[in-house]
């Protein structure tokens, strides 16, 4: 029998649809975060012990290097708690100046009930600069999925 998954809630955010660099917001240097989007998805108690929710994540930032080689860090927060982290070099010169970045972070066992995702970004990277320039895109679905097989 094959496994079944069924969508329990989905929710979508687009602070920014396309690439403006007349709106670019300059990431700041980390400790401090700029934060980019916030959804909030509802988590339904599993229907049987064989059940077993999994909230799936899709963030696509656009950026751009404006001074030397920025080392950006994005971060995902279930309610204030960071779950997901991954890294991306940007560089400033020539035709490697604008990058869209994607990735997908998996929170494996969220607990029953309403949850706050956000996502943020900082420059980990002295004596460089980089800019959120658009798209922003971040989408989360939580899927319940039977964890038995036949």
């Amino acid at each position: 029998m094959p496994r079944k998954i069924e969508i329990q809630d989905y929710q979508a955010v687009q602070p920014r649809n396309r690439t403006n660099t007349g709106t670019a917001t300059t990431i700041p240097r980390a400790p401090r975060r700029l934060r980019l989007a916030t959804i909030r998805l509802n988590v339904q108690r599993g229907t049987t012990t064989r059940r077993r929710n999994t909230v799936e994540l899709l963030a696509t930032v656009g950026v751009r290097g404006v001074r030397n080689i920025a080392q950006l860090v994005f971060r995902v927060f279930r309610d204030n708690v960071e779950i997901f982290r991954t890294q991306q070099g940007v560089e400033s010169a020539g035709s490697e100046e604008f990058y869209t970045i994607a990735f997908q972070a998996i929170d494996l066992k969220p607990r029953a009930g309403t949850h706050r995702y956000t996502l943020t970004v900082e420059n980990a990277t002295a004596n460089t600069t980089a800019q959120v320039v658009g798209p922003i895109n971040f989408s989360g679905k939580v899927i319940e999925r039977n964890t038995t097989t036949g």
